[in-house]
């Protein structure tokens, strides 16, 4: 099997079950979903819960977009495009959590896919997620992480996890604050050795996100908070903002390539604020976050 296809299969039915876990894990509200098209070719079809019990939004958009023109960014990493028709597929969800104790996370599974007279002349598998907590707690980011370096057991095991956890430590950081986005998690791009094996690499991401994510919702959803908590928390959300806007490539290429703005831009926080000089106050919980956005061995440290 070497078929875009299937990979496009498989993405719109995870797309459906992560949908259908969220609304079960909120149960106050539902997804809508926004079918769109792309002038230069293909679509997608975008799905936001707003305004539920535990997610004050969430989004989980499937996309399969195509072209014959790179974008700036794409083209210049990758000259041997040049003059290649392309063709994109991916599944891409932010979840920002009412509640500060609940962390916000992301995940991306996507496959990338160029051809010059009618053969193939590149292809790849891209992907992984990260948690991004505001109150952390230890139990949590070892559930992610054991997770995380679980479903790399059968691709590598622990060099696989070493790797891909490095990678996402590596990507999710924001150089203008000498801080990670959060506590990390797995991240991998260009891999296209072995269909067969990259793409169950992307099956297993994909399908591992919900068993590192819905233990946390469980465990944080109902934790008392006040305006104190709610107000860092808002704070934080800027530097998500920050993060999207300044380097987050996927928003660059889908911007750059003619996507769908509001698509695109569904990872952006509903609500946020921005303090000059804020910092918080010594020993208090919200000086803890500090210690947590760094890279660091979190099985070795806190198992």
């Amino acid at each position: 099997m070497n078929d875009i296809e299937d990979v496009r299969d498989y993405l719109t039915g995870l797309q459906d079950r992560i949908c259908g876990a969220i609304e079960t894990a909120d149960g106050g509200a539902r997804f809508v979903e926004d079918n769109w098209t792309r002038v230069e070719g293909g679509g997608g079809r975008t799905r936001i819960l707003r305004e539920g019990t535990v997610f004050e939004q969430a989004g989980v958009g499937f996309s399969d977009v195509s072209g014959t023109k790179l974008p700036p960014s794409a083209s210049a990493a990758r000259p041997e495009l040049a003059g290649a028709s392309w063709r994109a597929v991916g599944v891409s969800l932010v979840f920002h959590p009412r509640n500060p104790y609940l962390p916000t996370t992301h995940a991306n599974v996507r496959h990338f896919r160029a051809e010059r007279d009618g053969e193939t002349v590149a292809w790849w598998f891209g992907g992984g997620f990260d948690l991004t907590p505001f109150y952390p707690f230890d139990e949590d980011v070892l559930h992610w992480h054991r997770t995380a370096r679980a479903l790399c057991e059968p691709f590598g095991g622990a060099e696989r996890y070493g790797a891909h956890k490095r990678w996402c430590d590596d990507y999710f950081f924001l150089k203008h604050r000498n801080e990670t986005r959060g506590v990390g998690g797995l991240f991998f791009d260009d891999l296209g050795s072995d269909f067969e094996r990259d793409f169950a690499y992307q099956r297993a991401v994909g399908d591992g996100f919900l068993d590192a994510y819905l233990p946390l919702v469980e465990r944080r959803k109902d934790t008392p908070y006040g305006e104190r908590e709610r107000e860092f928390q808002l704070y934080r959300r800027g530097r998500y903002v920050e993060f999207n806007l300044v380097y987050d490539r996927g928003t660059l290429f889908g911007l750059q390539s003619g996507g769908r703005s509001e698509s695109i831009l569904m990872s952006l926080p509903p609500r946020v604020r921005w303090e000059y000089g804020f910092v918080p106050e010594d020993g208090s919980p919200e000086s803890r976050l500090a210690g947590y956005l760094r890279p660091r061995d979190w099985l070795t440290e806190l198992g």
